[in-house]
């Protein structure tokens, strides 16, 4: 294939990226404008309203906001004891075996697994155990959608922090040993620090995988219109809203929605800058 022809292609295959991705934001941002031009952006950021009685309809995010930020951060809570000690026993410790093999192959299939299987798990097991513990009288809320959550995401903060771990240089390794450090030390003063970054990236990508969860948080986290709280309590993400609303939404009640996901797809980068920007300061140092 001709070089000029080749680069061509590859400049179209690369222009297309950026065009679906402001496609993106113009369809959210014109479809948004109605319910922003008619609460006010920060009013209906702030309001906790969700009113949609014809001719007293009134809406607002800050519920949504509320309920996806403590779902998504209690899971990474939860999903990093258990993540990074089996980062550490398929990077480092058993690297190269036959059950490090095993175990990463569990951990592929578990990350492929669809939320919705997740989901109906959470219910139908979990959400009674919860319960049977009287930790919440209902099992669904806020608690219950993080626990499931903190499961799907710690598949790929595992698998990609082995990644990284495996990637730190043998001689740095060699070279703490021959000064006499243990492997707990090596790996405190040599491994933790030339893979923190990549760790601290696929942290961060788990964060944006259970942002944006829409079927399993739906399923547990008890859908009600209301800041929870107490993590036991229930309430709504801003995926699940849009997912149990959007099919019967129009007028301002759809526009509200829209803006709603606006919010979301802004949460999302804002997070992936700030991780991005946290990975190459802890590059520079």
């Amino acid at each position: 294939m001709n070089d000029k022809v080749y680069r061509s292609l590859l400049l179209v295959a690369a222009c297309v990226v950026p065009i679906v991705c402001g496609g993106v934001i113009y369809a959210l941002v014109t479809d948004a404008s109605a319910a922003f031009a008619h609460f006010g952006f920060f009013q209906f950021m702030a309001s906790e309203a969700w009113d949609y009685t014809q001719g007293h309809e009134q809406y607002g995010a800050l519920p949504f906001i509320t309920g996806t930020l403590m779902t998504t951060f209690l899971a990474l809570l939860f999903c990093i004891p258990f993540s990074l000690p089996v980062a550490l026993f398929v990077g480092e410790y058993f690297k190269g075996t036959a059950v490090a093999t095993v175990l990463s192959t569990v951990i592929d299939l578990l990350a492929g697994i669809p939320s919705i299987i997740y989901g109906l798990w959470g219910f139908y097991t979990l959400r009674p155990l919860i319960m049977s513990l009287n930790i919440s009288p209902q099992g669904s809320g806020i608690l219950t959608a993080s626990l499931v959550l903190a499961i799907m995401i710690v598949p790929y903060a595992s698998s990609l922090s082995a990644e990284f771990i495996k990637m730190v240089p043998s001689d740095l390794k060699e070279g703490a040993y021959s000064l006499g450090a243990t492997r707990f030390e090596m790996i405190r003063a040599v491994v933790f620090p030339v893979a923190g970054s990549g760790i601290f990236s696929s942290y961060v990508l788990a964060i944006g995988r259970a942002l944006g969860e829409t079927m399993t948080v739906t399923m547990l986290i008890g859908n009600t219109n209301q800041i929870p709280d107490s993590i036991t309590a229930t309430g709504n993400s801003m995926a699940s809203i849009i997912a149990n609303q959007f099919g019967e939404a129009d007028g301002l009640r759809l526009s509200s929605l829209v803006a709603i996901g606006l919010i979301l797809f802004l949460l999302t980068a804002l997070i992936n800058l700030v991780g991005k920007m946290m990975i190459k300061r802890a590059r520079i140092v």
